[in-house]
């Protein structure tokens, strides 16, 4: 609470502070020649003679505004300019502060001039929904990437798996140069894009990408935009480095880039065993939207990932080839192609000791494991677009190979199992979309999407696990378990869309078809190597067809200070299955509704306020009908015995988001309530070597609030961009578990503060801590539990001379649960780095974790399951690195 009080006093010291400097008032009007007035328009102060800002204001919802002029400067040397998208820029001299100065604007052409904003140190410009932040201002020289820019941006935050949200909005997508090269994928780009080649990183708000949709479609979405200093776009781009060191290790990226405006690429070549996981560039950041396809059925139930930087615990050797190009033709058509090969070796070493919590019992098991990852990856896709006014089309052809292979050695509380997993699947699918304005004005959208997915899972398991279970007490040599969901998806629609002055209609009817089977089986292989059915309950064959019919109205709502959609979809959906050897025939037909409603409301030019709520129903999929049983690893026996599973899922919530672009101040808090209810349950029977899960019929739900603030501001003073962020989520379920009926309640806190410095052109500085506090009870006998865990990272870059950067790096990771020992934990990196100017190549000698920490234990809770783990790290890494641009 002091440190509360002390805050609150610094900010109103410095509210006072600010207006000191001001004590006079001009006022005035904005209107149309009509005299309606204008709300918004930016009123601009200027010096007569010149055209640097002074200060600057918005109208109010009647058009007023009242700007204060700083002490000392006449008023007759100042000017007032006010600018409005749509209306001509007007311009009058200051004659008397006793006499307002009011404005009518003429309807105009022109596009909105830039505004400028300056201060001593960054430059921040706006330009109706998009902001400019220019690099150079917030790049220190150590920064290598654009990505070390970004995350230093006031108001933009990069989460651990390398998301970037704008004040709290995830974005939709990482534009190059006004591009789409890469989709949501954009980790390729911040990870390898050097960032002395790019001018500013835009933020695009309310992002409309399809021309033909743009003031007609309602969007939320947020991206970013990456332009080009003029040099950067005439000539070859690369980023090098070779690196090799102790113990036996290497670290290679080798990289060519082109941002011109009609061609743009991104191809890169890089392998490493040092820790880095090649895949991370490679994650969708987006949502995906239903495909259609299964999910992997069969593991290997390895441990979660501890929560440490990756290169601190991941063992690898890993390489990838990716290829990104994209070719801008004449009359807006584009032409893209991805492609990426990734090869990967990745090995765990780690030991759990897990305390399930029930009424009058608690069950614990042990497991010590090692396991091997090799997976080969294939992705490629060829996209051709066409983006004009009057006519969108976008044609995307994917295929992916994915071949993994997974082994696992480990030793439980009662025998040694080894596990050998692999999975090869094949996909492919095609996405077309086609939109056109018609000469009336009205829009019409056709639709398709098509894919297929064959993906054989193969586990085996032995010696002889858990005989008296799997072959009634007689040693035997191995299970295996096979399953493969071969599927076809499509979905298809017609849409057609009437804008109007006010609002925009959308009306769509549809279809989708889905038609999988699911084949498993369960066999033993005796010590003779003959082979047998654990039993006829341990095998599936399902076929599975589910039918949709919808139809859908809609209705934007593209103000300028209201933004609303409304969605009212139905969809008739019917679905069949059976299994013959369980005499299993069901079929459903159910006619639901899916509402939707968003809006945003532009409470001044800066500041906006969002609601929403959203009504669905969903069902299972094949994946949770299966009545035999499969054994997804060596410790989970999962089957069903009940029909489909249905879910009705409220959500409703709402924000405020606040930007002071002058200041480069950015604030946000946000709030969600969930509610799920569900006919079905899963109930687990829990012993300390098996968990035998299966599906019955009782109906349930699960509530879920929770409250979210960030906040971002860059002291002038200081250098520095101040961050912090508090989240806080309260989530009641029940669950079944040896045959008791557990309502669990659990809540989760986090805070994070961090601070990024630029203490001199030699001196940066980067802090930032996390406290995460999870505790879980139950209204039952079971005991309740709290971990707190609090993550503290800095670091320091000094450049005693120009040719010369030293970095010091360190982090300390606390843990504390009552009843257990505290864990404590600080890792140590250290690197030099030299320029060679002559042959413009950088030699960078690092020490990662040089303290040498080569375990690490770790403490997860979830509901009345406490798991105490501990990781073999890697240890002390040496490299020598050379680094040079093309």
């Amino acid at each position: 609470m002091k440190c509360l009080i002390r805050v609150l006093a610094l900010v109103l010291l410095c509210t006072l502070s600010a207006t000191a400097g001001y004590t006079q008032t001009v006022k005035g009007a904005v209107k149309d020649t009509t005299g309606k007035a204008i709300p918004y328009a930016t009123v601009s102060l200027k010096k007569s003679t010149g055209n640097a800002i002074i200060a600057y204001t918005i109208t109010d919802s009647k058009g007023g505004f009242a700007l204060l002029l700083p002490a000392g400067i006449a008023a007759d040397s100042l000017k007032i300019e006010v600018s409005c998208i749509g209306y001509k820029i007007s311009v009058k001299n200051i004659v008397n502060l006793d006499t307002p100065v009011d404005f009518k604007l003429a309807v105009g052409t022109t596009q909105l001039q830039e505004v400028v904003i300056k201060s001593s140190r960054p430059v921040l410009r706006i330009n109706g929904d998009t902001l400019s932040y220019k690099v150079s201002e917030f790049a220190n020289p150590q920064d290598r990437t654009i990505g070390d820019v970004i995350r230093k941006l006031p108001g933009i935050t990069v989460a651990a798996n390398g998301t970037i949200s704008y004040n709290n909005k995830p974005i939709s997508a990482l534009y190059i140069g006004g591009d789409n090269l890469l989709d949501d994928k954009y980790g390729i780009a911040t990870n390898t894009i050097p960032q002395g080649v790019v001018n500013n990183v835009q933020v695009i708000q309310n992002n409309q990408p399809v021309k033909v949709l743009q003031n007609k479609v309602m969007s939320e979405d947020v991206a970013l935009n990456l332009t080009f200093k003029n040099g950067a776009k005439l000539h070859l781009i690369g980023q090098e480095s070779l690196g090799a060191g102790l113990p036996r290790n290497y670290d290679v990226n080798l990289n060519a880039m082109m941002f011109k405006d009609n061609y743009k690429a991104i191809n890169y070549l890089a392998g490493n065993n040092t820790g880095y996981d090649v895949q991370q560039d490679l994650l969708s950041h987006n949502q995906q939207a239903e495909n259609g396809l299964p999910v992997a059925v069969l593991s290997l139930g390895a441990a979660n990932t501890p929560q440490l930087e990756q290169n601190r615990y991941l063992f690898d050797q890993s390489g990838v080839v990716s290829v990104n190009n994209l070719v801008n033709l004449k009359n807006n058509m584009q032409l893209r192609v991805n492609a990426y090969y990734v090869h990967d070796t990745q090995k765990q070493d780690y030991s759990q000791q897990t305390s399930v919590f029930l009424p009058g019992d608690t069950v614990r098991f042990h497991v010590t494991q090692h396991n091997r990852s090799v997976p080969d990856i294939f992705h490629t896709q060829f996209v051709l677009n066409i983006n004009r006014a009057q006519y969108y089309l976008n044609d995307a052809l994917l295929i992916d190979q994915k071949n993994i292979a997974g082994y696992s050695g480990l030793k439980t509380d009662s025998s040694i199992v080894n596990q050998v997993l692999k999975d090869n699947t094949l996909t492919f699918s095609n996405e077309f979309n086609l939109i056109r304005a018609l000469k009336s004005n009205q829009i019409i959208q056709a639709y398709s999407y098509i894919s297929h997915s064959a993906g054989p899972e193969n586990l085996v398991i032995g010696p002889g696990y858990n005989a008296s279970i799997f072959n009634n007490n007689v040693p035997y040599a191995q299970l295996v378990q096979n399953v493969n969901i071969p599927s076809w998806y499509t979905n298809n629609y017609f849409a057609f869309k009437i804008p109007s002055n006010l609002f925009t209609q959308s009306y769509r009817v549809g279809f989708s078809l889905q038609s999988q089977t699911l084949a498993s089986a369960l066999n033993v292989v005796q010590n003779n190597n003959s082979v047998n059915l654990k039993s006829d309950s341990a095998r599936n064959h399902v076929d599975w067809t589910q039918k949709k019919l919808y139809a859908e109205a809609s209705y934007d709502l593209p103000g300028t200070v209201l933004k609303a959609t409304l969605s009212l979809p139905a969809t008739l959906r019917q679905i069949t299955y059976s299994e013959s050897s369980f005499a299993l025939n069901k079929s459903l037909t159910r006619l639901y509704f899916n509402p939707q409603f968003r809006a945003k409301y532009q409470v001044s030019a800066e500041n906006y306020l969002n609601l929403f709520y959203t009504y669905s129903n969903q069902i299972s999929g094949i994946e949770n009908v299966y009545p035999g049983y499969i054994l997804t690893n060596y410790r989970t026996l999962n089957a069903n015995n009940t029909g489909l599973t249905w879910q009705q899922i409220q959500q409703a919530g709402g924000g405020f988001s606040y930007r002071k672009a002058l200041t480069l101040f950015f604030w946000s808090v946000g709030a969600l309530y969930s509610h799920t209810g569900a006919n079905n349950i899963a109930s687990s029977i829990i012993t300390n070597n098996l968990q035998q899960s299966i599906v019955l019929p009782y109906s349930n739900s699960t509530d879920s609030w929770a409250l979210n603030g960030s906040v971002s501001k860059y002291s002038f003073a200081l250098r520095t961009t101040f961050s912090g962020a508090v989240t806080w989520q309260n989530s009641r379920s029940v669950q079944i578990q040896n045959n008791a009926l557990l309502p669990f309640n659990t809540i989760s806190k986090t805070f994070r503060v961090s601070a990024a410095t630029k203490v001199s052109n030699a001196v940066n500085f980067n802090y930032n801590a996390t406290l995460m506090q999870t505790a879980s009870r139950s209204s039952v006998e079971v005991s309740a539990f709290r971990v707190n865990q609090l993550v503290q990272k800095a670091s320091v870059n000094y450049d005693p001379i120009e040719a010369i950067q030293l970095n010091l790096t360190g982090e300390h990771y606390f843990t504390r649960q009552e009843g257990n020992a505290d864990l404590k934990y600080f890792f140590a990196d250290v690197s030099v780095k030299y320029r060679i100017n002559k042959w413009k190549t950088d030699l960078q000698l690092s020490a990662n974790n040089f303290l040498n920490v080569k375990t690490y234990n770790a403490l997860y809770l979830s509901a009345n399951t406490l798991t105490a783990s501990s990781y073999t790290l890697p240890g002390r890494i040496i490299l020598l690195k050379v680094l040079f641009n093309l």
